[in-house]
């Protein structure tokens, strides 16, 4: 995933799917992606590629703490400070939907329901 980014910039956006080869045959097909496996806790996430470049991701909804999450695109905001922005975010009445988390090689990520409902991530990504 490394590529440049800056602050407050769309980074990363992310199929959460209950069927990843349906979602890798759709995509594949009509858009022409290639798809790498990174193995996870929890299934294999894969990351769509055009060529040698990572353009998103297909992230399983397959661990019970995702039961009744709709399948959706989720996109993620790239931050300068994660943990200080997280703050700023719940001061200004965000909700954190899970711990932030830190994912190696790629970064460190929080999700949240901002004040409209809309789910978001942000990250600040590793350093490569």
């Amino acid at each position: 995933m490394p590529h440049a980014w800056s602050h407050g910039s769309f980074y990363w956006n992310e199929l959460m799917t209950r069927d990843a080869e349906r979602a890798r045959k759709f995509y594949g097909g009509t858009i022409g992606w290639t798809f790498e496996a990174m193995k996870m806790p929890d299934g294999t996430y894969w990351v769509a590629m055009i060529g040698d470049t990572p353009v998103g991701g297909l992230f399983p909804l397959s661990s019970p703490q995702f039961d009744g999450v709709p399948e959706s695109w989720m996109s993620y905001l790239a931050v300068d400070d994660v943990d200080a922005r997280v703050k700023k975010a719940q001061a200004a009445g965000a909700t954190l939907m899970r711990p932030i988390f830190d994912v190696p090689g790629v970064g460190r990520i929080a999700i949240l329901k901002e004040p409209g409902g809309a789910g978001i991530g942000w990250m600040t990504p590793a350093k490569s």
